[in-house]
């Protein structure tokens, strides 16, 4: 796992490697699969979640625009909804949240994006946990479909039909058992 450390003139060194690399290469990197960490070396605070996103804001700025930020914003979405329903207890979904307002702030503060656009990304991503289901859910959903599985919400209606449907059958049963009783009293009254 690479460990970089960002200076304060900016410059990232690979610990790794023992060489300065640029936000490219830190990109090159993630797209191959590395699980790459980078490490303030003043103080040494993870800050790998901002380098992410200035690599991530470079490669939209030299794209002009390619990538439409809608979809940016809804996949980060989607992300952040997966780790909060996975990984984190409820009850450290505020933490998340002030973490998150943290960043973009000194993401608006450095300039690297605008206030605007900011706090337009930052109501997105808060608003994730209203929506009932996560993403990881909605996925399996589809792959089950797809193969023609039923899904556990499909799974116990059909229990729940099977249940009504059985206690149709008792009641009938009843019934005719009732039935059948009144019918061999009234032929036993009969003199």
């Amino acid at each position: 796992m690479p460990i970089i450390k960002r200076y304060n003139n900016r410059k990232l060194y690979d610990t790794h490697a023992k060489r300065y690399v640029t936000l490219f290469d830190l990109a090159d990197m993630i797209r191959r699969g590395d699980d790459v960490i980078v490490l303030d070396h003043a103080d040494g605070q993870d800050i790998t979640s901002q380098i992410q996103a200035q690599i991530i804001f470079e490669q939209e700025r030299q794209t002009r625009n390619s990538l439409p930020k809608t979809n940016l914003i809804q996949a980060s979405n989607q992300t952040l909804k997966q780790l909060r329903t996975t990984l984190l207890p409820l009850d450290r979904a505020a933490q998340l949240d002030s973490e998150i307002e943290r960043r973009m702030q000194t993401l608006i503060a450095r300039g690297e994006i605008s206030a605007k656009q900011g706090n337009q990304i930052l109501e997105k991503l808060l608003a994730v946990h209203s929506t009932p289901r996560s993403a990881g859910e909605l996925k399996i959903e589809r792959a089950l479909e797809k193969r023609g599985t039923p899904t556990r919400r499909e799974m116990q209606m059909l229990s729940e039909q099977i249940n009504h449907l059985s206690q149709e059958l008792k009641n009938l049963d009843l019934g005719e058992t009732k039935r059948k009783r009144k019918t061999n009293t009234t032929k036993n009254a009969a003199p």
